[in-house]
Parts: structure tokens; C-alpha cells; sequence
């Protein structure tokens, strides 16, 4: 039988690259990695400045080396200033966690424009992508790494009214994590995706009323909505040795509301 390391939920010294890291899940990932054992951050974020300023004095509080870099990833502009700054930071990372993400605005079909729909591809997609693309050379050169992408059971459900490029741009990830695995398995590179349901949190807090959430409550077997940390524990899993036979999936955190 194959031997194991003593804790496979742990990691020693290792650097972590997380977007979307003021508030919510991006947040609660920085926080649980560092309790796993992770000591060096790099953290985006685009305007919540008080969020990511608290959660970096945090991390250097329980001896974390923290650097930061703002950028609105809805925009081309914004995806290259980060992508740059990270070159310039100069620093090989074992983790890339593609957090950032959102709504933007709930619009239905005949009242999207252009600037709405790039908007929503730009930073779902676009920036995960790019990012990927950034840090995959110094995962090659060090021989491994883990990436995980954040999805939603909106690409599995469609979403809710108004919600319908979202969904798409989810699907879009959760399709691209299953692309790169033929591509960066080889090389040592672990690439998943976490698929969240409704969450309780920031997001729905601005793009949801208590209508849908009730709706939400009422189809969901576990009888209550997610939360930040349970999903953020899902992704030290996924980035652990424990896990280290597992490529290409996309884990669904939904209490059971959508099942496959």
C-alpha cells in the first residue's frame, strides 16, 4: 500500500495567488490556506480596499508575507495590470485560486448591451483565463502546482432571471478546467473547479431578495444556505495532497439542491 504524508490537509512554506480576496469566498480561502500552512499571498482585489487591507493585516499577523495588487478585471486593462504586476512581484506560485468573479447586473435578454456582456466574460472568464496563462510557466518550471477555478450551479441550472451570461460565463469555466487538465496534467499541474449554490454572503446580499433566497431554502435537502468557509474548505482540499489524484473535476457545494 502506498505510503501518505502524516497530514495530507497541510502545506509547508508554499505561495498562493488568489483573485477576488477582500470579501466572501476569496477571503475565506486566504484565510483557511494560511491556517493549512500557507506563508506567502498574493492577493487582487478591485474596490473594497477596507476588505483586503484587514484581511492582509490578518495574514501578517499570524506571520504571512502578503502582497497586494488592485485591478477591475471586467476590463482588458484591468486583466493586464494584474497580470503584470504579478510579473513584477517576481515570485513562483503553488496555487492559483480564480476567485474573482460576479453578476454585475441582473438584465434580461432585451435589455443587455455590448459593455454588459464583456463586462461579465472579461472578469468571469477572461481574467481566469489569463491568469492561468501567467502563472502556469512557474508551476512547469517547479514541476507542480494546483489551480482552481470558481464556477456555480448557475452553469448547471441556467440562473435566475436576468442571470443567463453569468451562467454561461460558469459554464465556460467549468469547460476550460476539464481543457487544461489534458494540457498541464502532464507537467505535475492539478486543475478543479468549486461549483457553489447559493451562498451566504456579499453577493447575494446585492443580487438576490428574500423571495429568492426563500425559494432557494425551500428546494434545498440540507435546509440552509451555504457559507463562505465551507466552500474556502473545499478548496484547501482540492489544493492538499489529499487530493492529489483529482483532476479536471468540478465540486458541487449546494446542500443538495442540484445533484448529479
Amino acid at each position: 500500500m502506498a505510503q501518505t504524508e502524516p497530514n495530507n490537509l497541510s502545506f509547508n512554506a508554499q505561495t498562493a495567488l488568489i483573485t477576488g480576496a477582500s470579501r466572501g469566498i476569496g477571503a475565506a480561502a486566504a484565510r483557511a490556506l494560511a491556517r493549512a500552512g500557507i506563508t506567502r499571498f498574493f492577493l487582487h482585489y478591485n474596490s473594497f480596499g477596507e476588505g483586503i487591507n484587514a484581511l492582509a493585516a490578518e495574514l501578517r499577523a499570524a506571520g504571512c508575507d502578503v502582497t497586494l495588487a488592485q485591478a477591475d478585471l471586467s476590463v482588458q486593462e484591468g486583466i493586464d495590470s494584474l497580470i503584470a504586476a504579478y510579473h513584477a512581484w517576481g515570485q513562483p506560485v503553488d496555487i492559483l485560486v480564480n476567485n474573482a468573479g460576479h453578476l454585475v447586473g441582473r438584465a434580461k435578454l432585451a435589455e443587455y448591451t455590448s459593455a454588459h456582456y464583456d463586462a461579465i466574460m472579461n472578469l468571469n472568464v477572461k481574467s481566469a483565463w489569463f491568469m492561468t496563462q501567467a502563472v502556469a510557466p512557474s508551476m512547469i518550471a517547479k514541476g507542480g502546482g494546483c489551480i482552481v477555478n470558481l464556477s456555480s450551479i448557475a452553469a448547471r441550472t441556467g440562473g435566475g432571471v436576468g442571470a443567463t451570461i453569468y451562467a454561461a460565463s460558469k459554464a465556460a469555466v467549468a469547460a476550460f478546467t476539464k481543457g487544461l487538465v489534458k494540457e498541464l496534467a502532464p507537467q505535475g499541474i492539478r486543475v478543479n473547479a468549486v461549483s457553489p449554490g447559493t451562498v451566504d454572503n456579499y453577493f447575494h446580499e446585492k443580487y438576490s431578495n428574500p423571495q429568492i433566497l426563500n425559494a432557494v431554502l425551500q428546494q434545498t435537502p440540507a435546509g440552509r444556505l451555504g457559507d463562505n468557509e465551507e466552500v474556502a474548505d473545499t478548496i484547501v482540499f482540492l489544493c492538499s495532497n489529499a487530493a492529489r489524484y483529482i483532476h479536471g473535476q468540478t465540486i458541487e457545494l449546494n446542500g443538495g439542491m442540484f445533484m448529479v
